[in-house]
């Protein structure tokens, strides 16, 4: 006759082996992600500019598209947020003499062009990101490094001539990991 004792570990054992089987074999939900699904939402670029996609834009139609989809938070000249909304300033800013966010602007604190693009492509416009389709997106950037003076007014940017746009503060960074650039 079985003690008291004894059924307790028994029974956790069978229990333990019958959990440990169909945790084994998953719930069985969804279906193995495959190289092209991964791809379709790795949509990062790099400072080289690796990533970017084709299209191009050119500040005056970029100029279209922040009075339709910007200027209401970042102010109709990009140099701060409108009554009541405290989106960054986008254009100008001096030397950058303390920490604080509005001290910040692309111009001034950036180190790379390429990250304006991705930063637009990726939550701009904030109530509807990632629904700027790639021309609009580089026109944008173009209007912004327009605005800072960092482009011409008719430079074309792309895939190719954006990587080429020296951000006044490149060199103001410590890279963390020198190896792996």
């Amino acid at each position: 006759m079985p003690t008291h004792s004894g059924i307790i570990p028994a029974v956790w054992l069978a229990l333990s082996l019958a959990g440990g089987a169909v945790a084994g074999e998953g719930p069985n939900l969804g279906k193995p992600i495959g190289v092209a699904d991964i791809a379709a939402w790795d949509i990062s670029i790099q400072p080289d500019g690796t990533g970017l996609p084709p299209g191009a834009g050119k500040a005056a139609d970029g100029a279209r598209i922040y009075a339709e989809k910007c200027a209401q938070c970042h102010g109709p000249d990009g140099k701060g947020g409108v009554a009541g909304v405290t989106a960054s300033p986008l254009v100008g800013g001096g030397p950058i003499t303390d920490i604080s966010a509005s001290m910040k602007t692309i111009a001034n604190f950036w180190p790379y062009s390429t990250t304006l693009f991705d930063y637009i492509r990726r939550s701009m416009p904030w109530q509807q990101p990632r629904t700027l389709a790639n021309d609009e997106v580089y026109a944008l950037t173009a209007y912004i490094l327009a605005q800072n003076k960092l482009i011409g007014e008719n430079d074309t940017i792309n895939a190719q001539t954006l990587p080429e746009v020296r951000m006044p503060n490149r060199d103001g960074f410590i890279v963390r990991f020198p190896d792996a650039m």
